[in-house]
């Protein structure tokens, strides 16, 4: 497996000391741009599905779903939980932009196993301002996937839910195990 760290873009010579990672990334993007050609693409996904999963930095979810640019709709977030704004997308997803499907995407080891809800109290202390926020974390990857799956079957805004499905992908197989609703 290889990772952005350990693949040589050739702009390692590019970044001087000094330059920050926000500065190399638009060094990067000003390159991309010199060869981009406007592919003529509709914001509507070509499969028709949203694909809700964790923003952890090891799910390549292109690479690990077979999909290409325009695919789908992709919306990331700290464990891959369905919050409100994952159903506000949702629901944009859908009723605006032509989506059916619903896939959602957790993953093993994530960090959201080893935090509690005792997160926002540090935070309290530490600034001086609960967040509005719940941090969702959770014990068990499984249940928690069955928890979104139901959030997303149950929410009035979201029309499309006879195919709402939950997976874990494993971070050392790369293999996705789908989730039973049921159990």
């Amino acid at each position: 497996m290889t990772t952005s760290a350990s693949v040589p873009t050739g702009s390692e010579s590019a970044i001087t000391a000094g330059d920050t990672v926000t500065e190399r990334l638009v060094a990067a993007n000003a390159r991309y741009a010199e060869a981009f050609t406007d592919p003529g693409m509709d914001a509507r996904p070509v499969l028709h599905v949203a694909v809700v999963a964790c923003m952890d930095a090891r799910l390549d979810l292109h690479a690990a779903l077979g999909l290409e640019l325009g695919d789908c709709h992709t919306i990331r977030n700290a464990g891959g939980v369905v919050t409100d704004d994952v159903i506000r997308s949702l629901t944009i997803s859908q009723r605006k932009l032509g989506t059916r499907s619903v896939v959602l995407i957790h993953h093993t080891g994530c960090g959201l196993e080893s935090l509690t809800e005792d997160f926002r109290n540090e935070l309290e202390a530490e600034v001086g301002q609960r967040p509005a926020w719940a941090v969702e974390s959770f014990k068990d990857v499984d249940q928690d996937v069955r928890q979104s799956m139901q959030r997303v079957r149950t929410s009035p805004f979201v029309p499309h839910t006879d195919d709402v499905r939950g997976f874990v992908f494993d971070v050392h197989t790369g293999l996705l195990r789908e989730v039973d609703p049921a159990s």
